[in-house]
């Protein structure tokens, strides 16, 4: 039986498009009670369907060590490094606070 971030990572390598719905619905809820680990969660999710931490990691010139500690539950990443990491999966920091019409 696949997990549930298993399970998450595979709907999103599935459906590549997917990724920027699931990425706005995360940011639209950052000021709600556990926001902030909910969207690091799911950006975590994004990376590991986009090409996984050490890929993702490389593009966005942050060590993969780095990436996997302000990815975590506890993550406190500064806005360089989630800009960086948005952006090497192929998203723009943009893109999260406007819809589509």
């Amino acid at each position: 039986m696949k997990s549930h971030d298993d399970a998450v990572t595979q709907m999103l390598r599935d459906d590549p498009d997917m990724a920027l719905d699931y990425l706005r619905t995360a940011f639209d809820e950052l000021d709600e009670e556990g926001g902030e680990s909910a969207f690091l969660m799911a950006l975590r999710h994004v990376v590991e369907a986009r090409g996984g931490m050490a890929e993702v990691a490389e593009r966005a010139q942050v060590s993969r060590e780095s990436l996997y500690r302000a990815l975590s539950p506890k993550g406190n990443p500064t806005l360089s490094t989630m800009t960086a990491v948005i952006k090497a999966t192929g998203i723009h920091f943009h893109d999260l606070t406007h819809h589509a019409p």
